[in-house]
């Protein structure tokens, strides 16, 4: 192809980026002086054609350029000002990047594509699955399925999530939140070399060999924000790849999330056309953000955006909303206290009996919020019960990385044990952890892996460990699969009973005049919860009068954090109807509990029981004869 073979013409754009135009494309780009700057075409035999920009084209700091010709869609590109040669960071696809942890001398051989393949979404839409029927499970895509123990033929991919599916269906999953998933360079080190001084790079000389090489499995960094990650694609066209998974899942009724990062540099309006980009042109459903500088406002008020669920911990949901509820709850609080005060709870800390109680009803009318104990930093759920002190030697940092507030507790040894009395202990610590988060009110957040006792040996920063530290292993043993069983249950659990996932917050009042509240708290005594700062025990009810449109049972939740156990009184229930224990983390048998009974909670544990009706009881016609018969005497 040769200059000659092109038809160039310039046009003042109105926004930056790429698009396809009839057999080219136009390129629109913010330089600022186009005196010697323009794009470099790159044809497959390695000749180059240089189209520069022209002041014909310019408006404000943006110069566009129309390109045609037959072999334009073939050829990778890169701009070009004053010698200085970048890639483009609206590209769609970028090459160079295809082989996973492929080191090179220099960060460089990295190409623009314009040309995406056409694809067909067939009827493709989104689930809009509210918050509170939201089950999240948060995932990296090279780590859940590169362990050889997944049983996935494409590992590491995204079409290994999509022959997870089934797995994903049957743990009753309904939105998968990606770690970022768009293109980056993950090999660290030599990157870092370029703006090293000479002191830094004599230091980094003697590295360990565990951080010679060091690849960001994690992808928390400046990023190609635009393309999908091309060695996450299994077919080798990754734009493809994603579509496809993301019409999948949605086929299953499974949507999917993303999280995005964004250094101080990015620009505001950038990270905007970013994520309606890929709602637009990747049909997902939701974004976590995560970064500096991100236009929380903008984001909210954008239109494309509206039904996209935008999860961040630092919304300002007061300026956004005014005391204004959305049509759709659309935005949600990262809810990173419930992690470290229930983590607290859990290991049975004092003090903390208020926050519980106001998490377990949590769930403001205007946004979500998204409740997790466990997440991609920090330690697994597992090693939440079985370190208490970081390992993160493998890192190269000399254990210097990773957070020191952990907010864990062994069970009494440090790290792996095979003693009985231990690995039942953490088996219940794990189970009253998930109860935490299965039967509170808000959205739960659970991290792959967290189901099945998944370990990091510790580490609680294993951004760069591409290995067994950082991989979900999938082995079934005897624990990980009754961990798993009761997972299942949970989630079933709460989403087959509307009471434990209220649309709006519970109000903690009789406002249906039924003789009980929506939700309420209790003790050692009927409605008298203790709060007191040594008090680590409550019992829960909420009642299933208050489901709109339906009655539920009602359900009452028994947590006993302390390492003894304590009486718990159970509010009376209606005529005809009678409590039933149906789980209890204490490995105990089921037993009845009739009204008016009190309950013995378990040592560090949670117990719940359901309404439901009892056939033993009198009929009311029979109890009414007996009071008047009753007066009489």
């Amino acid at each position: 192809m040769e200059h000659k073979d092109l038809k160039i013409t310039y046009f003042k754009p109105d926004k930056q980026g790429v698009f396809p135009i009839t057999n080219g494309y136009c390129f629109a780009a913010e330089v600022k002086n186009a005196a010697n700057s323009g794009i470099i075409f790159y044809e497959k035999d390695g000749k180059q054609i240089k189209v520069p920009f022209s002041k014909e084209g310019k408006r404000g700091s943006l110069y566009g350029v129309q390109v045609e010709g037959n072999e334009i869609s073939s050829c990778a590109y890169n701009f070009y000002v004053e010698g200085e040669i970048f890639t483009d960071n609206y590209a769609p696809k970028i090459e160079g990047l295809e082989v996973w942890g492929e080191w090179k001398e220099k960060p460089s051989g990295k190409y623009g594509k314009a040309f995406l393949e056409a694809f067909d979404w067939e009827q493709d839409k989104p689930p809009l699955i509210p918050y509170h029927e939201t089950i999240i499970y948060g995932l990296n895509v090279r780590g859940f399925t590169m362990h050889k123990s997944s049983g996935v033929r494409k590992k590491g991919t995204f079409e290994g999530i999509i022959e997870k599916i089934p797995y994903l269906k049957q743990l009753g999953i309904t939105a998968i939140e990606l770690m970022p998933a768009y293109e980056y360079d993950e090999c660290m080190y030599k990157q870092e070399l370029q703006n090293q001084t000479m002191e830094e790079a004599v230091k980094n000389c003697t590295l360990s060999p565990e951080a010679e090489k060091r690849l960001n499995c994690w992808g928390f960094q400046k990023g190609y924000y635009f393309a999908p990650k091309a060695s996450y694609s299994a077919s080798g066209c990754p734009e493809k790849s994603f579509k496809t998974m993301v019409k999948e899942l949605h086929k299953n009724k499974i949507e999917v999330m993303m999280q995005f990062y964004f250094p101080p540099e990015v620009r505001q309006a950038y990270i905007l056309d970013v994520l309606k980009y890929w709602v637009i042109e990747y049909h997902i459903d939701g974004i976590r953000l995560n970064g500096f500088n991100i236009p929380f406002q903008m984001i909210a008020e954008e239109p494309v955006l509206k039904e996209t669920k935008i999860r961040s911990a630092y919304l300002p949901f007061d300026k956004i909303y005014k005391n204004e509820s959305p049509e759709f709850r659309n935005l949600a609080a990262d809810n990173g206290d419930f992690k470290n005060d229930m983590r607290r709870y859990l290991k049975g800390d004092e003090g903390l009996m208020n926050q519980v109680l106001y998490y377990q009803k949590n769930n403001p009318a205007d946004h979500g919020v998204i409740n997790y104990l466990a997440d991609y930093d920090g330690f697994t759920l597992y090693d939440s019960v079985s370190y208490e002190r970081k390992h993160n030697e493998l890192n190269g940092e000399e254990n210097r990385d990773g957070t020191d507030l952990n907010y864990s507790w062994n069970c009494g040894i440090e790290g792996e044990s095979r003693k009985k009395a231990i690995t039942e202990l953490r088996m219940k610590q794990i189970k009253n952890a998930l109860s935490f988060l299965f039967l509170a009110q808000g959205t739960p957040y659970l991290f792959s892996g967290d189901e099945m006792a998944n370990t990091r040996y510790g580490n609680n920063n294993a951004y760069c460990q591409d290995n067994e530290t950082g991989w979900i292993k999938w082995k079934s043993t005897q624990f990980s699969n009754e961990l798993l069983s009761f997972t299942r249950y949970l989630i079933a659990l709460r989403k087959e009973h509307p009471v434990l996932h209220m649309e709006k917050e519970c109000q903690i009042m009789d406002y249906k005049s039924c003789g009980y509240p929506d939700l309420s708290y209790h003790g050692t005594e009927p409605w008298r919860p203790d709060t007191t700062y040594i008090s680590r025990m409550a019992g829960i009810m909420l009642c299933g009068n208050y489901v709109p449109g339906k009655e539920d049972d009602s359900f009452y939740i028994a947590y006993n954090m302390h390492w003894e156990p304590h009486k718990l009184a159970l509010p009376n229930l209606p005529i005809g109807k009678k409590w039933v224990k149906i789980m209890d983390t204490t490995p105990l048998k089921k037993e009845e509990v009739w009204n008016g009974n009190m309950i013995l909670a378990n040592s560090r544990s949670v117990a719940l029981y359901q309404s439901v009706e009892d056939t033993s009881a009198p009929k009311p016609q029979v109890q009414k004869a007996q009071r008047k018969a009753e007066k009489k005497k």
